[in-house]
């Protein structure tokens, strides 16, 4: 989640940023121009009340007007020399009054001949378009010469916009650093915000993982965040405590039972073996209903070993679970052997963090299963090894193996195959190996073995989590 919410925000104060940015680049590069245009038009204004009195064609009022025709010249090429820019006075049919450089005349077509065509029209040109950066324009300006109310000739500028660019450039990058630093704090905004927001949801979900993993005293601890997700932390808690009291009573209600009835039950087998004395020798039933006793016998031990399995805590330590199997197929080779079945195992030194009795007595449940069920002739094979952060043991049987739908159930309580029924068993041992692993971090899975048979493996971890 924090990787999804995080680029939303940074997005989100991206296109803020972007949406102030853009528009403030805009306005500075228009105010660097308006100043330069209000500049030329001062600038022109003034060589216009210059030229006002030089209206005349050369030569036809004499030296004075000369005089002052070579004062406005003057002017324009002091103009040009100190600023670089080209001006010129110009009369109605382009001729040149004064110009600086000398050589420059108004252009045919263009910006320059727009404006001066516009101010023939006794008003100042337009503002010229906004130039930008990456544009090498220049900027015209025209004014009109008015003299008894008629144009007599225009002031034209040419100037250049390498300057104003420049500056316009500089507040750019300005502005860019600015939005680069406010960026920087958003995002630091944003890793605090999201942080805050999802911590809780952090501790919840590992929480939430610790109870599934059958850890069920983990709890919420107290956290910041906003006041929503600090309550639903509460309510969570509660939950937790109300599931766990649940299967408290549960287990301690199967705990008593199972060792409530063992009492009366012992005491009705008792009588049982008492009244079978007075029967004849081979009655079938009381051995049928002996039979029944000892299963029910069987059912309540193994009720009582899954609620203590359930509540019990393991006791981790290292250990070298080869050297703990091959013990364990040791002394069920005189069961194997009884049966005429093969019991192999590949054991080498191989440690992980395991509480050894409930590993030997989930081996035990496993190997007893594969011996059970696997005819005559046959072969048990048990392989221990290594495989990144966890150990596996492996036990392959050549039996009957399950079908699909079998396969999905194994391990729940009290189920047994229906090919199996006849097999003596309470369909309980596998779902206390289950249980005794979960304690510890472990698991058991079922699998098909080929050609046929069942593939139960037993993984641990390697290391203390």
């Amino acid at each position: 989640m924090h990787t999804r919410l995080l680029p939303l925000l940074i997005v989100l104060m991206a296109a803020v940023l972007l949406a102030l940015g853009i528009p403030l680049a805009a306005s500075v590069a228009a105010a660097h121009q308006q100043r330069v245009v209000v500049d030329r038009i001062d600038d022109t204004a003034r060589f216009a009340a210059l030229a006002q009195f030089v209206t005349d064609a050369p030569g036809s009022q004499g030296s004075f007007t000369d005089e002052r025709r070579e004062t406005l010249r003057k002017e324009l090429a002091r103009y040009y020399g100190v600023y670089g820019i080209r001006a010129g006075v110009f009369y109605r049919n382009d001729t040149p009054m004064a110009n600086a450089p000398d050589n420059w005349l108004l252009p045919k077509t263009g910006e320059g001949r727009d404006a001066f065509n516009e101010a023939l029209l006794s008003r100042r040109s337009h503002d010229p378009e906004q130039v930008w950066p990456w544009q090498r324009h220049r900027l015209v300006v025209a004014s009109p010469v008015i003299r008894d109310g008629d144009v007599m000739a225009v002031v034209v500028t040419d100037s250049p916009t390498g300057q104003m660019r420049s500056k316009t450039l500089h507040g750019w990058l300005v502005i860019g650093a600015g939005e680069i630093a406010a960026m920087l704090l958003a995002v630091g905004a944003a890793l605090r915000l999201t942080g805050w927001v999802l911590r809780p949801v952090r501790v919840l979900d590992a929480t939430t993982h610790a109870v599934a993993s059958g850890r069920l005293k983990s709890r919420v601890a107290a956290a910041g965040g906003p006041p929503e997700l600090r309550r639903l932390a509460r309510s969570f808690n509660e939950m937790a405590d109300n599931v766990e009291d649940v299967l408290e009573q549960q287990r301690a209600f199967v705990a008593d039972a199972s060792h409530q009835l063992r009492n009366p039950l012992s005491a009705l087998l008792l009588r049982i073996e008492l009244l079978a004395l007075e029967l004849p020798e081979g009655n079938e039933e009381i051995a049928s209903v002996r039979t029944e006793g000892k299963r029910l016998a069987q059912v309540l031990d193994g009720l009582l070993d899954l609620a203590l399995a359930e509540h019990a805590e393991a006791d981790l330590r290292l250990t070298d679970i080869g050297e703990l199997t091959a013990e364990r197929v040791s002394s069920w080779q005189p069961v194997a052997q009884n049966k005429g079945v093969r019991l192999a195992g590949t054991c080498p030194a191989t440690t992980a963090w395991v509480d050894p009795v409930t590993l030997s007595s989930a081996l035990d449940a496993v190997i007893d299963n594969a011996l059970k069920f696997t005819p005559e002739g046959e072969s048990v094979e048990v392989t221990v090894a290594a495989n990144g952060e966890v150990s596996t043991i492996v036990v392959t049987d050549a039996g009957p193996g399950l079908s699909d739908e079998d396969l999905a159930r194994i391990g729940d309580r009290f189920w047994r195959s229906t090919g199996h029924q006849n097999i003596k068993g309470s369909g309980l041992g596998l779902s206390i190996s289950r249980a005794l692993l979960a304690a510890g971090g472990g698991s058991i899975a079922y699998a098909h073995h080929e050609p046929h048979g069942l593939r139960v493996t037993v993984t641990v971890p390697r290391s203390a989590s």
